[in-house]
């Protein structure tokens, strides 16, 4: 891996994300002219957004469970890595002035906790470097082996040596990720899987009063069977939220790859609420059944079980009459009731987005095999994770390892 180039080519960065700055860091290191271009009229707006609740920069569990969180492309994903992990990214930060902590989930966040001066200081030093930043720079595609962009002054064709294309996948297309490239990369004949909704949001189409009663009600303690990819049935616990046509929230998210790809399969998938995840299914049955005298089993339960608020209208909106009277069909709702999920929510609404340029498509340096001089990097790329700093720990280590496959490339040419 050469650590400068004889001569100074220049390379075009499309996309001003984590993915496109890392490139761009290496790429200026190693001696390249590097000019960053980005649609909108700043760099890392979805980095910024992301970090405006706490900016979650990666995860400090061993290295082997990591990379297992990248489900069906870890052994993908695993060779970006292992180039930049997690401990790399962690002194990269302390390179740039900013200490960072491991939280009590062992998520590893910048001591202030926000996206802003970490970013300013990057940006700082690749401008020393000599990176060169060109802002409302909407790329059009190819003309002529020419890059065209539309810009506020008019079209541009630019013709550098080598182009890192790190433009996102589809979610929050306000801040830039809108999926445009990929119609423009299929149209060049290369190999991109559909893009998808991940770490989203699913529709169950509450009924009408159950979705003005407690939309935006969040569920605190509560736990999920599911199917996993395996066919089996799994379960975790932790925390989300009803929303007016379905659920969403943080242990949504994390099941949200299987439940999607069931969905698309079948049309519908169950997922299983234990409403109660802190009694045991006899302790469950043996409240339920316990003599209330004169009160309704709604009161009974709030008291025995603190079965209350969204928690009751959930069994009302689930469970027949007939369900709900019977002592034992109720005992086993409150540990395991059943939940219909129609759809994931538009991708536009979600965290992040599967599918995209298929790893078959690109060579060991990250290159397109079918257009030779032009690299991918970042969410653009087909895999998934989800939260937790796992996805920008890839989005990181993608545009490191793009950066130095063009380095390698443009020192062979």
């Amino acid at each position: 891996m050469p650590a400068t180039l004889p001569h100074r080519p220049r390379v075009a960065v499309i996309g001003g994300g984590p993915a496109g700055l890392m490139a761009a860091e290496v790429l200026a290191a190693g001696g390249a002219a590097v000019d960053v271009y980005d649609a909108m009229p700043s760099v890392a707006r979805k980095f910024l957004l992301a970090g405006k609740g706490g900016m979650n920069i990666t995860h400090s569990e061993p290295v082997e469970d990591f990379i297992g969180r990248y489900a069906a492309r870890s052994k993908e994903v695993a060779a970006w890595i292992e180039g930049f992990g997690p401990g790399a990214v962690r002194e990269w930060i302390h390179g740039l002035g900013i200490e960072t902590f491991v939280g009590t989930s062992g998520r590893v966040f910048p001591t202030d906790m926000k996206a802003a001066p970490l970013l300013r200081a990057w940006l700082h030093r690749m401008r020393e470097n000599g990176v060169r930043f060109h802002m409302r720079h909407r790329w059009l595609g190819w003309q002529d082996g020419a890059l065209r962009f539309s810009t506020p002054d008019g079209e541009l064709d630019v013709r550098p040596g080598a182009t890192i294309l790190a433009l996102g996948g589809a979610s929050w297309a306000r801040l830039g990720s809108d999926g445009a490239w990929a119609p423009l990369l299929a149209s060049r004949v290369v190999d991109v899987a559909p893009l998808r909704p991940s770490n989203c949001g699913f529709d169950t189409d509450w009924s009408t009063h159950f979705s003005d009663k407690h939309a935006g009600a969040p569920l605190p303690t509560v736990a999920i069977a599911y199917e996993d990819r395996s066919g089996e049935r799994a379960r975790r616990q932790g925390q989300f939220v009803v929303t007016a046509t379905g659920i969403e929230g943080s242990l949504v998210y994390a099941l949200s790859a299987p439940l999607r790809d069931q969905i698309a399969a079948r049309g519908s998938t169950t997922i299983w609420l234990d409403l109660a995840p802190d009694h045991s299914a006899e302790r469950v049955r043996d409240e339920v059944a316990r003599p209330r005298g004169s009160r309704s089993m709604s009161s009974h339960l709030q008291s025995r079980l603190g079965i209350k608020g969204v928690k009751a209208g959930l069994l009302r909106e689930c469970l027949s009459q007939d369900d709900y009277a019977d002592h034992e069909r109720l005992a086993a709702a409150l540990k395991a009731l059943p939940l219909v999920l129609k759809r994931p929510r538009p991708i536009d609404e979600a965290i992040s987005s599967a599918g995209g340029v298929r790893f078959e498509a690109i060579d060991a340096n990250g290159m397109l095999r079918a257009l030779p001089g032009v690299f991918v990097a970042g969410e653009m790329v087909d895999w998934e994770a989800p939260t937790g700093g796992y996805l920008l720990t890839a989005c990181f280590a993608s545009g490191r390892a793009a950066g130095h496959g063009v380095l390698r490339w443009l020192a062979a040419q």
